[in-house]
């Protein structure tokens, strides 16, 4: 039995460990990228396109005012673009979008808000109902939290120039990044992404993803992909891949932000995170299989879209290696004859070690000061990693349902509307007030870590012991939240 779960858990350190390999070859890309503007002369102001800005809508009463007035003050002429309230809402949200969109009209903007009667495809069904009646070339795409910058247009539109590129994605910044430490470190992981992760698979010339939101698409593209499909829970990544597959460009803007909100609420986190993670574990059953027996594709950028869309699994990995740590230690004090295996598995500390780099990286890029960066990195990635960690069970239950083909509902993320410490989202309607029944298992997995802890003064051996005491707090804080951000928001 002992060596099965070795071999167990040798697999799931190996994983780990092409990962962060692939992570660091991202790191590679990333430095080597010329961090200077691209040099593009700006659109022809006498020809400019006609572009259609789709707001996809659900219930958001908190956030859609200042959404609308932000998509007002683009910095394009009037008569060359339409904004597209796609709006499915069942509360006081039609009639605020109601008002506004006669306030603006009032004032000669062509805007309008298009209801349906049934919800049919979520977010996915709304943007494909709104392209049928779009009279842009382009496609321009915020979610309600978003508040893109008055230049958005043109900056973005330019890079059309090049009739290859399909998409042009900006990046995401925070609009209540210092809310909370929860709000810090969600940042903390998203900057990685929006900067490391995307221009690194940019520079490299492999697949990147259209992030749902804050990114422009040419219409064409997304009607020559086969369109808006609603059979998985990121139809963002899943139009990506099938544009990508036809031969279509994607373009990354690392210096053109778009602000947004970060959910403040544990289980409103949990919500977006179940999505993605489940989302991108469906995409990979869908996609997968189509780049890997494209001919055309370049191994690297094969392996590359495997872990693109494989990364999710790491939860499941980081479960599994959690998990069987404490067996693993037993074995290890028990089993004299598996101590040469153990000696090996010590080399898989180098993951850890290339996954310092990766995010040390992407935060220090917003740094001037290095040694700043450096003391701010070492305060924040361990706690980064611990809740990663104490999210791992709830995300791996979501990936492993997306694997098995499991279908359920698209749940979007309350938004709040909060900016600062002193703004309170506890009368917040759209949170739900039942905690779900996995928070006892994230108690029982923190009490299962601190006997972890525990184990290691019983064998005088502490070389588990910072894992462990991660996953303790990790969990804890995850468990802690889940049970009282609910608890005010049902005050």
């Amino acid at each position: 039995m002992e060596i099965v779960l070795i071999i167990i858990y040798g697999l799931t350190l190996s994983f780990i460990f092409l990962y962060s390999i692939v992570q660091i070859n991202l790191v590679i890309n990333y430095l080597r990228n010329n961090k200077k503007e691209d040099r593009l002369n700006p659109i022809d102001k006498d020809a400019l396109p006609f572009v259609t800005i789709q707001l996809p809508l659900y219930n958001e009463l908190y956030v859609v005012e200042r959404l609308i007035d932000s998509i007002t003050k683009f910095d394009y002429p009037k008569d060359k673009f339409e904004i597209q309230i796609l709006d499915d809402s069942t509360d006081e949200t039609v009639e605020i979008v109601a008002k506004k969109v006669a306030e603006y009209k009032a004032l000669g903007f062509n805007i309008y808000q298009h209801r349906r009667e049934t919800r049919v495809g979520y977010k996915a069904g709304a943007l494909k109902e709104g392209l049928e009646i779009a009279k842009g070339e382009f496609i321009a795409i915020f979610d309600a939290d978003f508040l893109p910058k008055a230049e958005f247009l043109t900056k973005t539109l330019p890079y059309f120039k090049d009739e290859k590129i399909g998409v042009v994605q900006t990046k995401w910044e925070h609009l209540n990044k210092n809310y909370s430490l929860l709000t810090r470190l969600q940042a903390f992981g998203l900057d990685a992404h929006f900067t490391v992760e995307q221009t690194g698979r940019n520079f490299g010339n492999h697949f990147i993803n259209f992030n749902g939101t804050a990114g422009i698409w040419r219409k064409s593209c997304i009607e020559d992909a086969g369109g808006w499909e609603a059979d998985t829970l990121t139809e963002d990544l899943d139009l990506s891949y099938r544009a990508q597959l036809k031969g279509w460009k994607f373009k990354y803007l690392e210096e053109l932000g778009s602000p947004a909100e970060l959910p403040a609420a544990m289980n409103a986190l949990k919500t977006q995170q179940f999505r993605w993670t489940k989302g991108a574990a469906e995409c990979t059953r869908k996609n997968l299989l189509k780049v890997l027996k494209n001919k055309e594709l370049p191994f690297r950028t094969k392996l590359h879209a495997l872990f693109h869309l494989m990364n999710s699994s790491i939860f499941i990995c980081i479960v599994l290696l959690s998990v069987l740590s404490i067996p693993m230690l037993m074995i290890k004090n028990n089993f004299v004859e598996y101590d040469l295996l153990f000696k090996l598995g010590s080399f898989f500390i180098i993951s850890v070690i290339f996954l310092s780099v990766y995010y040390f990286v992407s935060l220090s890029s917003s740094y001037e000061n290095k040694l700043k960066a450096f003391v701010h990195f070492i305060l924040l990635f361990p706690l980064f990693l611990s809740v990663s960690m104490g999210l791992s069970l709830h995300n791996a239950i979501a990936v492993i349902e997306g694997y098995m083909g499991k279908k359920s509902p698209f749940i979007r993320t309350p938004k709040f509307n909060i900016i600062d410490s002193k703004d309170i989202w506890k009368k917040n309607k759209y949170l739900v007030s039942s905690v779900s029944f996995l928070t006892v298992f994230e108690f029982l997995l923190t009490i299962y870590f601190l006997f972890g802890i525990l184990s290691a003064f019983h064998y005088n051996d502490f070389t588990l012991i910072p894992f462990h005491i991660m996953l303790f707090l990790g969990f804890g804080y995850v468990t802690f939240y889940s049970l009282f951000h609910s608890r005010k928001s049902i005050k």
